[in-house]
């Protein structure tokens, strides 16, 4: 959200599962998520914004986003000609996807039915916008963290930001879990030997 509050807007959206918490940074307005797939999820955040106003969805978990990556393919100037921004992610997947002029219809189109968290999803979903005959930006390709190995390398390609400290952290934390359950794994079977003698 850090980031996101660099980008220039006209309205910031966060739509969430749940209720916010101190987290929540002034500025944000919260729309509460909508139940069923993922697919039918995005849509109906795109339903929730609808309107002549250009609306970018950015998933959560790409902490490497930079606010420059958004700002000058979001600018004004830079918006002339195109219906759709797509920013593909490593896995196949992606990361973002916005909206020039959001439409609840046109968002059902494009999005219901794509197979999500599948290696597939960026494909499905760029086919359904050349079906509709969307002029699409592409945004840079990133990394998203789904698992300990992507949040390795995006703490990698980041190395000064929140989440790679936080992720060294737990990796830390974890590091020293691991080491006292060795030490006490050690120790009873030592204790084991012990009283076998």
């Amino acid at each position: 959200m850090a980031t996101l509050d660099q980008v220039p807007a006209s309205r910031r959206v966060l739509v969430l599962d749940g209720l916010p918490g101190r987290w929540l940074r002034p500025g944000w307005e919260v729309v509460p998520q909508s139940g069923g797939g993922l697919d039918h999820r995005l849509a109906s955040a795109f339903a929730a914004v609808a309107g002549p106003v250009p609306a970018l969805l950015v998933g959560m978990d790409t902490p490497q986003l930079a606010a420059r990556v958004l700002a000058e393919p979001l600018a004004p100037a830079a918006r002339a000609g195109v219906d759709a921004w797509f920013g593909p992610a490593t896995d196949g997947g992606f990361w973002a996807f916005g909206l020039a002029r959001p439409d609840a219809r046109l968002a059902a189109r494009l999005l219901h039915g794509v197979p999500m968290s599948a290696p597939t999803t960026g494909a499905a979903l760029r086919g359904r916008l050349a079906a509709e005959g969307l002029r699409v930006r592409d945004l840079p390709e990133l990394t998203d963290v789904d698992t300990p190995a992507t949040a390795d390398a995006v703490a990698s390609a980041a190395p000064s930001s929140r989440f790679a400290a936080a992720w060294r952290e737990a990796r830390a934390v974890r590091e020293v879990r691991e080491g006292q359950r060795v030490q006490e794994a050690r120790e009873a079977r030592d204790a084991q030997s012990a009283l076998v003698r």
